[in-house]
């Protein structure tokens, strides 16, 4: 299911409608999958009928999606975990460097106990998952799982070694950049493709 949603979101053909659709129906996917790393503690409960033993989450689970085309990803989110609350970065290439600037941050006191998800759909240099994630440490957090629809191995590598405590979850892993640091073969910007522009 995962291959063909990402062969739709690949082909340059695919029309802003069918993006849209096909991009929604991976974040679904992702958030399901992402929900197996939450961690449950038992709880002793009583039905109508009798004392059972359920489960609960007992961390409170944070949301920070990388504006704006990690926006994508936060309604499949909020499915599955609707009180979360939600922080934001903006965090924009350099297209001449490929660095990545921060323009704008909002996002909410964090715990160490906090469980954060980082979704941003593409990871091609790292840069931006990086910085991101190193602002969350700054500021408590120490339970960090990154969401994303497609990366670079090159991507990945850096995270790794930066930030080696952090679960990183993504659909597709591609080989290479191209020299304007684009992941090939990639999606092209995922952001212009989902909103039109």
């Amino acid at each position: 299911m995962k291959e063909s949603l990402l062969t739709i979101l690949r082909d340059e053909k695919t029309t802003v409608e069918h993006f849209r659709q096909a991009a929604h129906r991976l974040a679904d996917l992702l958030a399901a999958e992402a929900t197996t790393l939450v961690e449950e503690k038992p709880k002793t409960i009583k039905t109508p009928l009798a004392k059972t033993e359920g489960a609960f989450i007992h961390q409170r689970i944070v949301l920070v999606p990388i504006l704006r085309a990690g926006m994508v990803l936060v309604p499949s989110f909020l499915r599955y975990f609707p009180d979360s609350p939600l922080g934001f970065f903006g965090i924009r290439r350099d297209e001449a460097t490929a660095a990545p600037q921060l323009y704008y941050e909002n996002v909410p006191p964090l715990k160490s106990t906090d469980l954060v998800f980082v979704l941003d759909p593409m990871i091609a240099t790292g840069g931006t998952a990086v910085l991101a994630l190193q602002h969350l440490k700054d500021k408590g957090a120490s339970h960090l799982i990154l969401v994303g629809v497609l990366a670079s191995k090159e991507g990945l590598d850096k995270i790794k070694k930066q930030h080696p405590d952090v679960t990183t979850f993504v659909a597709a892993t591609d080989p290479e950049l191209n020299n304007r640091k684009f992941i090939v073969p990639g999606i092209g910007d995922f952001g212009d493709r989902y909103f039109g522009s």
